[in-house]
């Protein structure tokens, strides 16, 4: 008898799919929280058959449980942890574990990934196109290649996978894993997954317009409380406000915070393991503490959404030889302009601050930073152009 502790995303139960796939009626499974996990590993400890072999994918023990079950495995070596997350690395330490967050190919992992090839390589399933689609679906999903390989089938399986109930997208994704030669959508999913795509997109133009900027730990951070579609709302907001260093969407439902950014020099999973959390150095979360509550929620729930730059101008646009007008809430005017032909330089309120920047994209990233301006609307820049002209002539 075998059961399965995995988590509750699509990662996780990918890992049940295979699990059943290749053990049938002799395996349970059981998806879990990352809290909840503790929970169900003290209770297959203590009322499970001791001849029960233990799989745990996707999520790691605490340090009490690591020494549990490390004396479970001494007793009766029957288990076998595999995970992909950084913050898991530690539990290598066991002959018990097994955590690979990159192969040797230079690829990142996934926990269902780990698992279709610990199954196949210990003969327990036998491997099948769909079924190897199936997992690299699950894998560029949760890793986020999908998005630089523009691989949307791996994005609507996701989707797929929150528009119906766990135990339907189980059902399907196994009968269709041991029927089909490849992996595909049926003609009603794939309807009801363009409708999705449309419900996704004004999700997050509407959360576009409530996300805040604060700064916490020295990080200059994006707030959002949002309770759907967090990796593209997280993945979206990044692109759109790239000043920030990362996305943290608050999940009051679920008293989660989920951690996001698209920038290589942070790390969010070191953010999250501040707060008792991990995962991913773009993708992590953690449990909403006492501490995170007051950062993310109190100290920031009085402050006003980011404004958005303009997006319909002609005239006042990004990089332009005219300059790029910006203001902030405190009616502050920034001018970013190139200088010469290697510095850029910001005009606040008319006056030439000393600062010079490399880039265009560097000033701008100060401005928003420390000042949260935003790019006029053109209406606005004319003005500002005019005035400056009119100055001028009078002073001829």
């Amino acid at each position: 008898m075998y059961k399965l502790l995995s988590h509750n995303d699509l990662d996780g139960v990918g890992c049940g799919i295979l699990a059943k796939l290749a053990f049938g009626k002799q395996v349970k499974v059981r998806y879990n929280s990352v809290s909840s996990l503790n929970r169900e590993i003290e209770f297959f400890l203590e009322h499970d058959h001791p001849d029960t072999f233990l799989l745990i994918t996707d999520l790691s023990p605490n340090e009490e449980n690591e020494k549990r079950l490390n004396d479970f495995y001494h007793a009766k070596g029957k288990i076998q942890l595999l995970d992909h997350h950084k913050t898991a690395l530690h539990l290598n330490d066991y002959e018990w574990g097994y955590v690979l967050v990159e192969d040797n190919e230079g690829k990142l992992t996934s926990a269902t990934s780990l698992l279709y090839e610990y199954l196949v390589t210990h003969e327990l399933l036998e491997p099948a196109d769909a079924i190897t689609e199936f997992v690299e679906l699950v894998r560029q999903y949760d890793t986020w290649e999908w998005e630089k390989n523009e691989n949307h089938q791996a994005h609507s399986l996701n989707a797929l996978f929150f528009l119906v109930s766990m135990e339907e997208f189980e059902e399907k994704m196994m009968e269709r894993l041991r029927s089909s030669e490849h992996f595909d959508f049926d003609e009603f999913e794939k309807k009801i997954l363009n409708m999705e795509e449309d419900k996704i997109e004004r999700y997050i133009r509407r959360k576009k317009r409530e996300i805040v900027q604060a700064e916490v730990e020295d990080h200059i951070v994006g707030i959002v409380h949002a309770e759907s579609y967090h990796s593209e709302l997280g993945n979206e907001l990044g692109k759109e406000y790239p000043h920030l260093d990362y996305i943290a969407i608050l999940i009051m439902g679920g008293k989660r915070i989920s951690f996001r950014t698209i920038h290589d020099h942070i790390d969010v999973s070191e953010i999250a393991g501040h707060f008792g959390g991990g995962g991913h150095q773009k993708a992590s979360g953690c449990s909403l503490t006492e501490d995170a509550y007051q950062q993310f929620i109190v100290e920031t729930f009085h402050l006003e959404p980011i404004q958005e730059d303009a997006k319909r101008n002609r005239y006042n646009l990004k990089h332009s030889s005219f300059g790029s007008l910006y203001k902030n809430k405190s009616e502050k005017v920034f001018l970013l302009y190139k200088k010469n032909d290697q510095d850029w330089m910001i005009e606040k309120n008319k006056t030439e601050m000393e600062q010079t920047f490399p880039s265009f994209d560097e000033g701008e990233r100060f401005i928003k930073r420390t000042y949260e301006a935003w790019l006029v609307r053109d209406d606005l820049f004319v003005e500002y152009l005019m005035n400056e002209v009119k100055k001028d002539s009078q002073h001829e």
